[in-house]
């Protein structure tokens, strides 16, 4: 099960929904010539805050499904909807006239900008958040995989504790992109490397992704 969990994290944070509004957020406050301190300290708050609300996601999801007392081999459906997210972002990359887009709304854009350009932490914390629940149906698949799975075969305190893990790797990276990219350069040429290689990430990740869901249909 923690090889399940680490692995789907990590396939869900490979998508950029978060990356790209914390690079604006960590260029924008190298724009203003913002200390170093300052840029991991808003960034670190915009972090938690991706991580709180997509525990939150996943903790209600459980509890939901205990609510209504849904029976037991969900781990399938989960599987189902991780391969069914993988082969829709596999489409809307190869077809973008496709109707069904894996990303952040478009109506959250005016507000997160708005949070952007203020800078402070309660802005920072809120703009995590709006991310962590707006970037769901964008990175969902790997998540909802693993909450089927949990429903299935964990307990409550075991699955508070894989869900736990499975949101500390998911923002891993953001932790390791931001600590790297306080200075213009980096961000610069990641935002650089994103945009040349970024097609050809959302491909392997929804190729995987639709890879893990065959796996654990299978053998639940």
């Amino acid at each position: 099960m923690i090889s399940l969990v680490v692995i789907s994290a990590l396939i869900d944070s490979t998508n950029p929904c978060a990356y790209s509004v914390l690079l604006l957020t960590v260029a924008f406050l190298v724009g203003i010539s913002a200390s170093r301190r300052k840029i991991i300290s808003v960034g670190a708050v915009y972090i938690l805050g991706i991580f709180l609300a997509y525990f939150a996601i996943g903790l209600g999801l459980l509890q939901a499904l205990e609510l209504w007392g849904v029976s037991h081999r969900l781990g399938r459906v989960g599987a189902i909807l991780a391969i069914l997210f993988g082969l829709t972002a596999l489409i809307g990359h190869y077809f973008p006239k496709f109707p069904i887009k894996l990303k952040i709304p478009d109506f959250t854009h005016g507000k997160m900008a708005v949070l952007m350009s203020k800078a402070t932490m309660p802005a920072a914390f809120a703009l995590g958040a709006l991310v962590g629940l707006f970037e769901f149906p964008c990175t969902g698949g790997p998540y909802l995989l693993i909450i089927g799975l949990l429903h299935d075969q964990a307990t409550r305190l075991s699955g508070l504790a894989y869900l736990a893990l499975f949101n500390l790797v998911f923002v891993a990276p953001l932790i390791i992109v931001l600590l790297a990219a306080s200075g213009k350069t980096f961000t610069a040429a990641l935002a650089q490397w994103r945009e040349r290689h970024g097609g050809a990430l959302r491909v392997a990740t929804a190729i995987i992704m639709v890879g893990l869901g065959l796996f654990v249909f299978f053998i639940n």
